[in-house]
């Protein structure tokens, strides 16, 4: 198996001995239907009765316990558990390496991003790059969120359908990107062209920097053009992630 699907297959199928612990019926039921080899033990709470997931647990063959709400609360914290939480093999990222040398008549759109902090947006960019399709995430290794259980419980559920690459250096990597015939835009606030008006090029890496900051310098000057999207309301600007799902909604209509 090759191209952007044979990536995913690549990183999913790696092993490792620590755990995470993923909770909420959809995000549990997602990685059911995606990746159940990557489930270890399934607990619910002891009144669980949601048919279909415990249908679809015992299909796969996935052991399965019942616990008090205590016991449940006991293996994850966190404000609701919606009575079902799943012990999971770790994330795993894809290779930087592989992703951008993919050479499929359409290869994956890149997200670059620049110092995203916050998991709440890194998993919603994750479950937009996962509902557009053939997207992937970029993310450095320093002064940056990583994917932890947090960000996946966000994603519900688009971790098993999009690629997220960590790289040790952003500005090294958008130049790989350049060197494999990427074409590199930058998302800005006010300067830039209008996104809805500019002709992309493709394959297309787009980079988004932080909402107090914006793009560094440093990857700034590697940028081929700067986009903007219009807006003519409220002197306000959007945050990361919904700036992304505007920008990815422009990227997959023109590709």
């Amino acid at each position: 198996m090759d191209g952007y699907t044979g990536v995913i297959m690549k990183r999913i199928k790696n092993k490792t001995k620590n755990k995470i612990m993923l909770y909420g019926r959809n995000s549990v039921l997602e990685r059911i239907k995606a990746n159940p080899k990557s489930i270890r033990r399934i607990l619910v709470q002891d009144n669980f009765d949601v048919p279909n997931i415990i249908k679809q647990i015992r299909a796969a063959g996935i052991p399965l316990e019942r616990a008090s709400k205590k016991k449940l609360m006991g293996s994850k914290r966190a404000e609701d558990l919606q009575g079902i939480v799943a012990e999971v093999n770790p994330f795993e990222y894809a290779p930087f390496e592989e992703l951008v040398a993919i050479k499929q008549k359409v290869r994956p759109t890149l997200l670059f991003l620049d110092r995203i902090y916050d998991p709440h947006n890194l998993g919603s960019i994750m479950r937009i790059a996962a509902c557009f399709g053939l997207f992937a995430v970029v993310i450095p290794q320093h002064k940056a969120c990583k994917v932890t259980e947090a960000v996946i419980h966000v994603a519900s559920g688009g971790e098993n359908y999009v690629v997220v690459a960590l790289v040790s250096n952003l500005t090294n990597a958008l130049l790989e990107a350049k060197k494999q015939g990427y074409w590199i835009v930058g998302a800005t606030v006010e300067e830039g062209e209008d996104l809805s008006s500019t002709e992309l090029l493709f394959p297309l890496g787009l980079v988004l920097g932080s909402e107090g900051e914006g793009i560094r310098y440093g990857v700034e000057k590697h940028l081929d053009k700067k986009v903007r999207i219009p807006m003519k309301g409220a002197p306000l600007s959007l945050n990361v992630a919904m700036a992304c799902a505007i920008s990815c909604h422009e990227i997959a209509k023109q590709r």
